[in-house]
């Protein structure tokens, strides 16, 4: 009796490890309010919200954020918004992965890149956080650099000392005429992510 109570409980543990690694943390970078909704620095919520709405998916205020989820070919992917402001993204981030056992090696963060150029893509497994608040937080919540990020370029394109009031800027008319390819190129990279793995993804999508 021990011994078949035994295998039903290692049965069902790998079960449940089998279905954690069929989920995806999807993280979109950016700050709560309507004045942060267009700017550079909100690329992750807007890639999020392309998703949500080419899926017709909903988000919904949950704890640390706005989520959704969509499932794909066996996969679920989480979409996750925080709603603690960048600079305490990690909180949301580490939440989320505890609360559905997802493994690290199945989140990829989107943000913003000073260091690319506009609507670059560059996909990477892990890497310092480059004087991003919201990657900083991450870091140090996760206690690791080691986690996938999908760092969407916004170029440098800024006099001495405007960094602030340019992360913080609105998209020009240019840009945005130029957006909608890179957003539609970013829901099939994460996608990508979900179905082929990180590594194909990144040969398929880095500097693209």
């Amino acid at each position: 009796m021990w011994q078949f109570l035994s295998n039903l409980f290692k049965k069902k543990n790998h079960i449940e490890e089998q279905d954690s690694m069929k989920k995806f943390l999807i993280v979109g970078l950016g700050n709560i309010g309507e004045k942060y909704a267009s700017t550079r620095h909100n690329i992750g919520f807007k890639v999020l919200d392309y998703f949500a709405k080419q899926e017709d998916l909903t988000f919904e205020t949950q704890k640390l954020g706005d989520v959704t989820t969509y499932k794909l070919k066996g996969r679920t992917f989480i979409l996750l918004k925080p709603n603690t402001y960048m600079n305490l993204s990690g909180k949301a981030v580490l939440y989320w992965l505890t609360k559905e056992k997802i493994p690290l090696e199945n989140l990829l963060v989107i943000t913003d890149d000073l260091n690319l150029p506009f609507g670059s893509i560059r996909v990477k497994t892990k890497g310092s956080d480059g004087g991003h608040n919201g990657l900083k937080d991450i870091q140090e919540k996760l206690n690791t650099t080691k986690y996938n990020r999908y760092r969407f370029g916004i170029s440098d394109t800024f006099s001495k000392g405007r960094q602030v009031d340019y992360v913080l800027g609105e998209w020009t008319t240019e840009e945005l005429d130029q957006l909608k390819e890179r957003l539609d190129k970013s829901i099939a990279l994460i996608k990508s992510f979900g179905l082929a793995g990180i590594n194909n993804t990144m040969n398929a999508f880095n500097a693209k």
